[in-house]
């Protein structure tokens, strides 16, 4: 960061006429973090809390490997959903009411197409999948059902994003709201009674967490397009699903646009899974070490994450005008709550690792080098934030390419090679092993920030 940078955020911190107030800031906050919460992060907390309750290291560390490894294709199918707002979007903003309707049932078609191949390899290759990770034979052959009933649950997921994108594009956000609220009732409901057998229902153990995703996307696609199909409201998007795609062209503007929102939100998830790779040359232990270490730091992380939507739209706001003494004060404000938040959070679980890791570790397994590492890691997390921050504060500034540019370069030639390396090595102590490859990880997204904050300088 320049001079003249640095000593402008520094002039913006001491003033309160500039960027927006702290207590704006928070009030934006609230929502955001309350939807990020209920909606898309307890049902993940709850599943793991009953998941735990099984007492067995395996199903742990095989629900916690497949969520990693299913992640990545989730943000494929917001990356299309995103795609289909912006499309439909555009037209919807002209009143061309049918072009709004085509463009989402081309949007629709393809996301039947690519989730339906995605989840046919899952379905197929849920051995490799496993032995990708070097599980053994035994624990493989507990967890293919479970991954073939996630993989079904998938092609619904994307074919659920695509209506998801059609709401948003007509600027409704309270249906998909109420969607997710449901969707989250819903599994959080059949977890429970499919896992431990209650209320007449079979237990199912961890197939019953697979089939709870199941009926939640199940159940939220056919709200989702009783919504679309039966409000007349939508009747005027002459929406006709059996007529196909529109055209070819439509259909690759369509993975133009989506493509480096994609690989944008796919890259981040990659890392995770190739960070469970090379942490499986270590054994199953320390795959399922590190499933406790990411919920305990995903439970943290959480103000982070709704502030990095919070900033995005401040900094929308103002870069029209080119208003950099505000967007550097909301920058600077926006890291201070949310390092405040998150430090407090990391704080107890560094203090009370072992109490918090034996709600997971209800055997008292495996929890022993997560609480030897947790705490220094905690230290590197704000790393994560840091660029959490300023590519959430990029994407307000309409600079997306340079994010996705980033993560792309510093992922592919930083973290896989060293990450790698680091595995090869041969270290007595696990933990220091442990901390050295995953904390290679959080180094990537220093490197990141520098990055983004010499961005930002040269727009000044």
């Amino acid at each position: 960061m320049s001079k003249h940078t640095l000593r402008g955020t520094l002039t913006s911190l001491n003033l309160s006429t500039t960027g927006q107030s702290y207590s704006a800031i928070f009030k934006y906050f609230l929502p955001e973090f309350i939807t990020a919460l209920i909606l898309y992060s307890l049902p993940y907390f709850v599943d793991c809390y009953f998941i735990a309750h099984l007492k067995s290291t395996d199903i742990y560390t095989i629900s916690g490997v497949v969520d990693n490894v299913l992640n990545l294709f989730v943000k494929i199918a917001e990356g299309l959903s995103i795609g289909t707002v912006a499309i439909a979007g555009y037209y919807n903003g002209l009143q061309k009411h049918k072009d709004v309707g085509r463009s989402f049932v081309d949007a629709l078609w393809v996301s039947v197409f690519i989730g339906g191949m995605i989840s046919f390899m899952l379905y197929v290759g849920g051995y490799w999948v496993y032995k990708f990770f070097n599980f053994t034979d035994a624990a493989i052959q507990l967890g293919l059902p479970f991954l073939k009933v996630r993989a079904v649950s998938m092609f619904l997921m994307f074919i659920f994003f695509a209506c998801i994108g059609f709401f948003r594009s007509i600027k409704n956000s309270f249906i998909p709201m109420i969607l997710f609220f449901i969707g989250s009732a819903v599994f959080i409901f059949f977890d429970y009674c499919l896992i431990f057998g209650q209320f007449g229902f079979p237990e199912l153990g961890l197939q019953g967490s697979a089939v709870s995703y199941l009926l939640q996307y199940i159940i939220m696609l056919a709200c989702a397009l009783s919504s679309i199909f039966y409000f007349s409201f939508h009747k005027k998007y002459e929406i006709n699903i059996l007529a196909g795609v529109s055209s070819s062209a439509n259909v690759l503007k369509l993975l133009a646009i989506s493509l480096p929102i994609v690989i944008d939100k796919a890259i981040m998830a990659f890392a995770y899974i190739w960070l469970s790779k090379v942490l499986s040359c270590m054994g199953q232990y320390a795959l399922a070490n590190f499933a406790v270490i990411k919920l305990m730091e995903r439970m943290a992380f959480l103000p982070a994450v709704a502030f990095s939507q919070v900033i995005t739209f401040l900094v929308s706001n103002d870069i029209g005008f080119q208003k950099w003494a505000d967007i550097r004060a909301n920058i600077a404000k926006v890291l201070i709550l949310a390092s405040s938040m998150v430090a407090v959070l990391l704080f107890i679980g560094s203090m009370y690792p072992a109490e918090i890791i034996q709600i997971i570790d209800r055997n008292k397994e495996f929890g022993g080098l997560a609480q030897a590492v947790f705490p220094a890691l905690s230290v590197l997390v704000f790393f994560d934030l840091l660029q959490l921050i300023l590519s959430g504060a990029l994407r307000g500034a309409c600079d997306v390419q340079t994010v996705m540019l980033t993560r792309l370069s510093v992922i592919c030639f930083y973290f896989v090679p060293v990450s790698y390396l680091l595995s090869r090595l041969t270290i007595a102590s696990d933990p220091l092993k442990f901390f050295l490859i995953y904390g290679s990880f959080f180094i990537g997204n220093a490197l990141m920030s520098v990055m983004y904050i010499k961005r930002f300088a040269k727009r000044q």
